[in-house]
Formats: structure tokens, sequence, C-alpha cells
């Protein structure tokens, strides 16, 4: 038990490393701008003043945005996914593997639960003792089960989903724009100092370095970003690219894709001057999310379902879906 417990705290120590690399590089990176660059080598005053204004504004987003990635805590399946006491104490009692199994059912009819397992079965996690909601997934690194879960991020030390995705999009956005100003206004700098046409100093290094390092990020924020886009224009995750959700019928790729707009609006809400702000716009409480009324119309696990009849077209039609007591429950080890 003692050195479980070590090996857990270790792990939590060693896990912060990655983070902190990134932060020494965003200090260092400070540092050789404002002053290496923009202080002791530009002697333009117009030019060094028009510089740090925007260089300002850049690092000011790109560090809230990355601020908000690390510290928004994963969203977790509210207390009616979880087992009362009640429950809990008869599924443990129970010793036959069906009874065990029209308990956990009986749980599941009660709540908005409609993708399923690869086999078809209700999702269950026996670690966190809750009855998984849509697109929720258990994350070993975290010990919990967490919302939406697209992956888990080992540069900001955190699980990605429901609560935070929208940060992580952002983070990615304001660090391209980053490198991309830095490496753009010292390039001309760094050609100077290649040349001989400013003297060799300290400065020489940074700016150097600077534009390597700029470029070097750019490039593999890059594919990630890019990565990220098309997963929210088709709105799945990460972990749905990989293994598509599914439903009574099978794996369904395009089970929640709205459309590009909603799609959008589903990650950064309906206000668009928003959308760029690191605050929390997403639509829904990350239990529930609409699905395209052709895809649900032909599910039979939502059998029983109701239409909302508000007049919208096809792709403003969604599901106000209930549980089917027919289906069964697997149990996630």
């Amino acid at each position: 038990m003692a050195l479980s417990r070590g090996l857990r705290c270790c792990q939590r120590i060693f896990s912060w490393i990655p983070v902190i690399i990134i932060t020494m590089v965003m200090l260092w990176s400070y540092y050789a701008y404002v002053f290496e660059l923009c202080l002791f080598t530009i002697t333009n005053g117009f030019e060094k003043v028009a510089y740090l204004a925007v260089f300002h504004v850049c690092f000011v987003m790109f560090v809230w945005t990355y601020w908000k990635s690390i510290f928004t805590p994963p969203s977790q399946p509210s207390k009616q996914f979880h087992m009362s006491y009640s429950d809990k104490e008869r599924y443990e009692n129970e010793e036959r593997s069906e009874v065990q199994k029209q308990i956990l059912l009986d749980i599941a009819k009660r709540l908005p639960v409609y993708t399923r397992s690869a086999s078809g079965a209700v999702r269950f996690c026996d670690r966190c003792q809750v009855i998984k909601p849509d697109r929720c997934h258990h994350c070993s690194l975290c010990e919990m089960c967490v919302l939406k879960m697209d992956h888990h991020c080992p540069w900001v030390n955190n699980c990605i989903g429901f609560s935070n995705y929208k940060f992580f999009l952002l983070f990615l956005t304001y660090a391209i724009v980053y490198c991309v100003f830095v490496a753009s206004t010292v390039l001309q700098y760094f050609i100077k100092f290649w040349a001989g046409e400013l003297p060799n100093g300290h400065a020489k290094f940074h700016v150097l370095f600077l534009l390597f390092v700029a470029l070097m990020f750019f490039v593999s924020l890059m594919f990630l970003f890019g990565y990220h886009c098309w997963l929210v224009a088709k709105n799945r995750s990460t972990l749905e690219a990989f293994q598509y959700p599914t439903f009574h019928n099978g794996p369904d790729k395009n089970g929640f894709n709205l459309g590009f707009l909603k799609n959008l609006q589903q990650v950064f809400g309906e206000d668009r001057k928003y959308w760029f702000i690191p605050t929390f716009t997403s639509l829904g409480d990350g239990h529930f999310f609409p699905m395209r009324f052709q895809g649900e119309s032909r599910n039979p696990l939502l059998a029983n379902e109701e239409q909302c009849e508000d007049g919208g077209s096809d792709e403003e039609n969604y599901i106000l879906r209930r549980g089917d007591p027919s289906v069964t429950i697997e149990l996630d080890t």
C-alpha cells in the first residue's frame, strides 16, 4: 500500500515536468523578445513600441488560455449517474450476474444514455461506480470518468474534455499566433546578425535561437491544430475519431454531426463575440448531446423517442430521447 502511494506521488510529480518545460520556454521567450530584441537591439522607437504592444497582447492571450487549459478541472458525471447507497449495497451483495445486470438496467432506464459499448451493451464504469453518459470515458491517469473526454494531454497535465476543450483549442490558436508574430518580427534581425550587419553580443544568441524555437513550435502546433479543427468541424472527439460512437445499429461516425456551424456552436457557444475569449461558453452540460434527426430516427434503441415539435429545419430538429428497457449492461473493466 505504501509503495503504491509512493509510486502515485512520483507519477504526479513527474507529470508536471512537461508543463514546467513549456513554462520555462515561455518565460525565456518573453525575456529574449522584450529585452534582448526590443530593448537592446531595435533602435527605431516607433518599431520598438509597436512590437512591444502587439507582443504583449499575444503573450497574455497565450498564457491565459494555457493557464485555463491546465487548471480547469475535468467535468465528471453528475450524481444522478452514480449509484445510490441502497443500489450499490444491493448490487455488491448480489452474486448472480443476471440480477446485477437487472439492477444496473433499472438505474439506466432513468438516464439519458444512448451510446453503447462495442458489444452493444450500455456502458458502466465499475471503478467510478457510474453509468457513463454519452461520450464520457474513464481516464486512468486522472482516475475519474470525464465528460466528453477528448484525450489526456501531458503538456497541460490535464484531461481535455467538455469543461476545457474550448480553452485547449484557444491555447493552440494563440500559441500559433504567438509563434508567427515572433518569427516574422525576428526574421529581419536574424538575417542582420547572420550577415554580420549587427555586432556580435549576447543578444545574437537569443535572437537566433528565438527564431528557431518559434518555427519549430509553429510546425508542430499546426499539425495538432489542423487535426482538432477537423474534429470540431465533424463534432468528434479524438477518442471518437479512433473508435466511432456505437449505437444500437452499430458504429456511426456522424452520430453527433449537426452541420459545420452547429458543430462550432457546440464547442464555442452561440454568441460569436465570446468565441475567442477563454471563458466557458460551450452548449449543454456535458451529459446530453443532440444528434441529427436522420441518425436518431433509424436507431432502434430509441424506439420510444419523442420528437421536438418546433417547426425548425431538419438540421435543427433534435430528439428528446428515452431509454429502452431491452438493453443490457456491460461492466467497464
